[in-house]
C-alpha cells in the first residue's frame, strides 16, 4: 500500500479497497471473533426477542479490533492467519476493552481513532490527546463515512428482509408476507436479528478499513510517513 497526501475520502475509498484485498484473511479470523458475540446474541433472545440486535450493534468496537488487526499488517503486505489472532487474542480482544464498549461505542469517528488506541501502544491520557490530534481536520469527515456506513447497513437490511417477496409462491404473496412479517408473527425478531448480522460481518471490514486509511493519511500529512516508508523500502 502506498503511503500519500489524500484527501479523507479519498483514503476511506482506499481502505474500502484494502479490505478486498486482503477480504479472506478478515473474514477468517472474523468469524472466530464473531463466534462467541452470535452465540450469545442467540441466548439473549430468551430475555427479549429484540435484545440479539442490540448485543450485535454494542459488540461492533470489539469485533473492530480483530478487523483491524488483520488491517495493520495486510497494510504493510502481510497476511493473517487465525493462529496469529489467537497468538495475539490478549492485546487484541482484551486490552482497553471496557472502553471499547463503552465511551467508543458511542463515538461517531472511532473507525478513525480506534488505531490511536490499539496500535500505537500509549497509555490512556496520551491516546487520547493523540486521538484528538488525529481527528483535526479529519472528524467531518469521519463523521460522513460514519453515517454513510449507517444508512448502507439499514439498506443492506431491509434488502435481505425483501427477499421474502422473491421466494413467496406465485399468486401468494400477500398471505406468504402476511406468514412471515405479520403482526402475530413470530418470525419476525428472528428474522431481523438475522438479517442484521449477517450486515454486520459482511459490511463492518470495510468500515475499519475506511477509517484506518483515514487515519493513515493523517499520519502521512503530521509525519511525513509515505516519505519514511519509501525510505524503509529502498534500504531494507
Amino acid at each position: 500500500m502506498r503511503l500519500r497526501p489524500r484527501s479523507p475520502l479519498e483514503a476511506a475509498d482506499l481502505g474500502a479497497r484494502l479490505c478486498q484485498s486482503a477480504a479472506p484473511d478478515i473474514y477468517r479470523c472474523l468469524s472466530l471473533a464473531a463466534a462467541p458475540i452470535l452465540l450469545i446474541a442467540a441466548a439473549s433472545a430468551a430475555v427479549s426477542v429484540w435484545l440479539p440486535v442490540l448485543v450485535l450493534w454494542w459488540a461492533k468496537p470489539w469485533l473492530d479490533r480483530t478487523i483491524l488487526f488483520v488491517l495493520s499488517r495486510a497494510a504493510f503486505g502481510q497476511t493473517t492467519a487465525v493462529a496469529d489472532l489467537w497468538r495475539a487474542q490478549r492485546h487484541v480482544w482484551w486490552q482497553q476493552l471496557i472502553h471499547s464498549v463503552t465511551l467508543r461505542r458511542l463515538s461517531p469517528w472511532r473507525a478513525l481513532t480506534q488505531p490511536v488506541y490499539q496500535l500505537e501502544g500509549s497509555g490512556f491520557n496520551r491516546a487520547a490527546i493523540r486521538a484528538g490530534q488525529i481527528r483535526r481536520r479529519s472528524a467531518g469527515a469521519a463523521f460522513l463515512v460514519t453515517v454513510a456506513f449507517g444508512l448502507a447497513e439499514k439498506c443492506l437490511v431491509l434488502s435481505i428482509l425483501s427477499l421474502a417477496v422473491w421466494f413467496a409462491p406465485e399468486g401468494e404473496t400477500a398471505s406468504f408476507l402476511e406468514m412471515i412479517y405479520g403482526d402475530q408473527s413470530p418470525f419476525i425478531p428472528t428474522a431481523v436479528a438475522t438479517a442484521y448480522a449477517i450486515t454486520v460481518l459482511f459490511l463492518e471490514p470495510f468500515y475499519v478499513a475506511a477509517g484506518f486509511a483515514m487515519y493513515l493519511t493523517r499520519r502521512t500529512e503530521l509525519e511525513a510517513w509515505d516519505i519514511e516508508q519509501e525510505f524503509r523500502r529502498a534500504f531494507a
